[in-house]
């Protein structure tokens, strides 16, 4: 058994990347946009901002909000974070009865401007959007073109594995995660020392992930297993994986999991079980245990990441713009380092 650090090259699901790109030359080769699934009602003491940012984390601009509007920072809510080099597009709200609509929808700086204000009876819910819809542009490509489109089929046909990607590790959050358990560096922010406690437990996820991809059987299920609803957090336990489960599972009705570590015991039985608990042991005790010193509870997380709506369209030579939706809490990069191995060469600007 194999367990790897999660800023290695993790296995890939669907054999050796076909080409090599250029990610992120210009921030707008990463287009995001949020869905939430549902609209503000138009009336509220909630201020809803439809807010493009550019070169910039979501933090960084819901702190200008609140200096702004003049309310205090816990009074700007958004449902998730979204990618600094990029250019995104998120839903934030305000608690702001009396601000006019027209004044807000002036607000702006030179990375980032207001869309659309509206009004909406509640705030924000942190993990409340359903999904996010990318454009992503990959410059320079060197490959067959050919077998890059056949990844691009098998990705669309198969998805890709639900690995937590690189932004979850930051340059060092596991090793400063890992000094900070063991005493060797103290961190007061509270926000900060739950960064670092989510970088350990999402590097156990990912190890149980690329054990599986190592076998095959991360889109396939095994007895015992916790097997995920689509589009939603419910799961169930299935002894015995039948013929019926088979089929849900090829149409993409159900997913198999892997634990988000913390208290109390894995839900998973059986030979699902056996393997996560092996894997586990192969990491580094402190990792499983800060995650249940912390308090955080056993959870799950899909092991498979279904890729919809994915659309390719060649625009020159070695210029390639790839159009897809996720469901929350995944990761564009996932996708495409199955079609490509990357590189970062950013534009003077």
């Amino acid at each position: 058994m194999h367990v790897v650090a999660p800023t290695a090259d993790l296995t890939h699901a669907h054999g050796s990347p076909p080409a090599s790109a250029v990610l992120r030359h210009h921030p707008e080769d990463f287009l995001v946009e949020e869905t939430l699934g549902f609209e503000p009602e138009g009336e509220g003491e909630h201020l809803w901002l439809w807010v493009e940012k550019r070169s910039m984390n979501t933090d960084q601009l819901a702190r200008q909000l609140a200096s702004i509007a003049g309310v205090r920072r816990g009074d700007v809510a958004y449902a998730g974070l979204k990618d600094r080099n990029a250019v995104t597009r998120q839903w934030f709200s305000i608690r702001l009865p009396q601000v006019e609509l027209e004044q807000a929808a002036q607000w702006q700086d030179p990375r980032w401007k207001v869309l659309r204000a509206v009004r909406g009876r509640r705030k924000i819910r942190r993990g409340g959007s359903r999904g996010n819809r990318f454009v992503i542009i990959l410059r320079e490509l060197r490959g067959n073109s050919q077998r890059v489109e056949a990844h691009l089929r098998e990705v669309a046909r198969r998805g890709v594995p639900n690995y937590f990607g690189e932004q979850r590790f930051g340059h060092d959050n596991l090793a400063r995660a890992e000094a900070m358990v063991g005493g060797e560096l103290r961190v007061a922010d509270r926000h900060l020392r739950g960064i670092y406690l989510s970088s350990l437990r999402s590097a156990l996820f990912n190890a149980v992930l690329e054990q599986r991809v190592r076998d095959n059987i991360w889109d396939r299920a095994l007895d015992g297993e916790a097997l995920n609803l689509d589009g939603s957090r419910s799961y169930f336990v299935a002894d015995n994986i039948d013929d019926g489960l088979e089929q849900r599972l090829a149409v993409g009705d159900i997913h198999p999991t892997g634990p988000l570590w913390g208290r109390g015991d894995p839900p998973s039985r059986g030979a699902a079980l056996s393997l996560e608990l092996a894997v586990v042991a192969l990491c580094p005790e402190m990792w499983s245990r800060a995650c249940i010193d912390a308090g955080m509870e056993q959870e799950r997380r899909p092991l498979r990441l279904p890729v919809r709506q994915l659309h390719w369209q060649w625009q020159g030579d070695g210029l390639l713009q790839l159009e897809f939706s996720l469901p929350a809490g995944a990761y564009a990069t996932s996708v495409i380092r199955e079609i490509a191995d990357t590189r970062t060469e950013v534009a003077l600007e």
